[in-house]
Order: structure tokens, then C-alpha cells, then sequence
């Protein structure tokens, strides 16, 4: 039997971040996480570009771009969408998670949703702060793990 399994500090760039400025405080942080990860890999920060969108919402739009572009080994997405008194959140979090879902399988690529969508600001803080418990650097670690278990089948 064969056993296939990716190491996020095996993974090799170029990688793209996507990362909303709405809610910037929150993800700061996430971003921070994200960078945090990558300092565990041979990854170098001229290999990373960090891209910023107005919101949740244009994130899947500028993924598509980035995917069809074949540069990037991993895209990882890092926004906060905070639930309000509106559906708004609804509307912009299902559509953004929906539409990097869609990416990641059209286009095959590590492609990882770290959009926080959350109830409260205290439960985004929680999510975004700390090592252990930072969505960004899981995030990141993630889509690092997908890009090298994706080189992996390719050079099977």
C-alpha cells in the first residue's frame, strides 16, 4: 500500500494570502499566523505575496484570478465576518466560502477559506490570537500541507 501525506514544512512557494481589510485588527493577526507558519518552512518571504481586497466578499473574485494564473502552489483567503443584526453575514460569508470551495476544485490547487466567521468580536479575538489557537497559521499550515501532498502525487 501506498500512503501519501503532506508536511506543511516540506511545502515549497510561490503562495499567495488574500486578505480582507475589513476588520483590520482582527486580521493583522491572522496574517501574523499565517507568517508564522511559513517561518517553520524554507519558504522565503520574496516567494509570498500578500494581496488586499476591500472585504469578505471580493476574496473569491481575486482567487480566480490568482488560480488561473498557475504561479502559486497555495492560496490561502483570511478575512473576519462578524454577524450583525442583517443577513448581511450570511450573504458574504456563505458566498465567500462558497466560491473558494469552488476554486480549490476547479482549479485543483491548495486553495484554504481562513475567513473567521464569527457570532462576536470576542470569538474572532479568540480565533486570531496566540499560536495554538491563531487561525491564520492554520490556515496557512493547511493549504502548505495540500501543496505538498499535491507535488507529492505529481511526482508519483
Amino acid at each position: 500500500m501506498n500512503r501519501f501525506e503532506g508536511d506543511y514544512r516540506n511545502a515549497s512557494g510561490p503562495i499567495a494570502i488574500i486578505a480582507s481589510r475589513y476588520n483590520p485588527g482582527i486580521v493583522d493577526q491572522l496574517i501574523a499566523g499565517a507568517r508564522e507558519a511559513l517561518a517553520d518552512t524554507d519558504i522565503s518571504e520574496d516567494q509570498v505575496d500578500l494581496l488586499s481586497v476591500p472585504g469578505a466578499f471580493e476574496i473569491p473574485q481575486l482567487a480566480s484570478r490568482l488560480a488561473a494564473s498557475d504561479r502559486y502552489r497555495a492560496i490561502v483567503t483570511l478575512g473576519c465576518v462578524v454577524r450583525g443584526e442583517t443577513p448581511h453575514f450570511d450573504y458574504v460569508a456563505g458566498e465567500c466560502a462558497r466560491g473558494i470551495s469552488q476554486l480549490a476544485m476547479q482549479y485543483r490547487i491548495a486553495m484554504v477559506f481562513g475567513v473567521l466567521t464569527t457570532d462576536t468580536f470576542a470569538q474572532a479575538q479568540a480565533r486570531s490570537a496566540g499560536r495554538d489557537s491563531n487561525k491564520g497559521f492554520e490556515a496557512m499550515a493547511t493549504a502548505l500541507e495540500m501543496a505538498h501532498l499535491n507535488q507529492l502525487l505529481e511526482d508519483s
